[in-house]
């Protein structure tokens, strides 16, 4: 596999492989949700989405299937970017899990953290995603 860069905020991530793991607790109905993605030039493609349950807007794929109490889809969306809000009144925010790392994004009420593939070359010194 051949590494990947981020941009996750103002933080550039340099990843040895193009796939991380996005993981959350729904706000409402207390659920944990997985998705992971792979970076592609210019976008970010859904490849595989997991809940723990279901509930209002937590509703798994048409075709979901039921593997060791989580609800499995591969959906077929690539976007540009993602935002995610940073309320602060999730009790939590995103984890992004790459490369064996993980670190916490949008926990505290701020601006919203919006990820995307890096534009052009990555910088060489970039930080990794340990942090």
């Amino acid at each position: 596999m051949s590494a990947a860069c981020l941009a996750v905020g103002a933080v550039t991530l340099m990843l040895a492989a193009p796939d991380f793991t996005l993981s959350w607790t729904h706000s409402v109905e207390r659920i944990e949700w997985r998705e992971t993605w792979h970076v592609v030039p210019d976008a970010l493609r859904l490849s595989r989405a997991e809940v723990r349950g279901s509930g209002a807007g937590m509703e798994p794929g048409p075709d979901a299937r039921l593997e060791d109490g989580w609800w499995v889809s591969e959906p077929d969306l690539t976007v540009p970017a993602l935002t995610l809000a940073a309320s602060g009144a999730t009790g939590g925010g995103w984890r992004l899990c790459a490369d064996g790392r993980c670190r916490e994004l949008g926990a505290q009420p701020g601006a919203p953290v919006v990820i995307t593939p890096c534009a052009g070359d990555p910088p060489a010194a970039a930080p990794d995603i340990a942090g």
